[in-house]
């Protein structure tokens, strides 16, 4: 008998872990009810937009430095029981940028130069040089072609990560068998703007913002048998946290997307397709190209 209860006791537990799951699959369907469709999908339709957007007659020569988009959050990652020094947010956001800017038009929009790296790639050319005088045999052997300068920068920062803007759950408990959820949702923020190389001006800003995702859920059996000698104690329990980089890189992307369509809005460059026509009418125009 003392079996086939704990038998039966299992068996609610799994029941009960799938009305669970259905909850939380429930609460995470509401946050894109309005839109009839799933965050995987937004990101999908997000990148597809980014990678599908018009490129421009001339592609502009923009810079990313290593120091020129970074976590001004501050934030560590969240923990009750003892303290983390482990960031929040990754530390490096430029590479996640300089992915968005190659991603735009299939890599036909921008031409982006190498600004992270710049002390390992002057001292490749350096050594290219000295190689270059020593064994060349003619003075135009000699030289190296110079590096393209940008017309623009592009810089930033992510600019803010809060926790716990929405929270909440919901649990139920039955003859010692019980479940329930628990979830809460995390933004994060950021800044993006274009500067003229020439004047220093700041062309264009905008920010983005995204919501993080976490849930988990648990179940749990507690029961006494034969009279109260004997216990049967049960737990389970699992937890599921969005990327927070991944995140990221869904603010970044939508920040870029946007900043190309104000670029196309101002002029700043031009999907013309006639040749003796200027791309953009602004006078910072010719610095965007480098």
């Amino acid at each position: 008998m003392v079996i086939q209860l704990k038998y039966l006791c299992l068996l609610a537990l799994l029941l009960s872990s799938c009305a669970i799951h259905e909850v939380i699959e429930d609460t995470e369907k509401q946050r894109y009810k309005s839109k009839g469709t799933t965050e995987a999908t937004i990101y999908d339709l997000q990148s597809k937009a980014l990678f599908k957007v018009h490129p421009p007659k001339v592609m502009p020569v923009v810079a990313v430095y290593g120091n020129a988009f970074t976590d001004q959050t501050g934030q560590r990652k969240s923990n009750s029981e003892f303290a983390l020094f482990s960031t929040a947010v990754t530390q490096a956001p430029s590479t996640l940028l300089i992915r968005a800017l190659k991603h735009a038009a299939n890599g036909k929009f921008f031409r982006v130069v190498e600004r992270v790296g710049l002390d390992n790639l002057v001292k490749e050319r350096q050594l290219i040089r000295s190689a270059r005088e020593k064994f060349a045999e003619n003075d135009e052997d000699k030289t190296i072609q110079p590096l393209l300068f940008a017309g623009v920068l592009l810089e930033g920062a992510v600019i803010s990560y809060d926790t716990n803007l929405t929270s909440g759950g919901a649990g139920a408990r039955l003859l010692g068998i019980g479940g329930s959820v628990q979830y809460r949702e995390d933004t994060v923020s950021i800044s993006l703007r274009m500067v003229s190389v020439a004047t220093g001006e700041v062309l264009l800003e905008v920010t983005s913002q995204k919501t993080i995702f976490s849930y988990g859920k648990s179940n749990d059996v507690f029961k006494f048998f034969e009279a109260g000698t004997e216990l049967i104690e049960i737990e389970i329990g699992s937890a599921r946290n969005e990327s927070t980089t991944i995140a990221l890189m869904k603010a970044i992307e939508s920040a870029v997307l946007e900043l190309i369509n104000l670029g196309y809005d101002r002029r700043f460059w031009t999907h013309d397709i006639e040749i003796d026509k200027p791309s953009c009418i602004t006078d910072d125009c010719d610095d965007l190209r480098g």
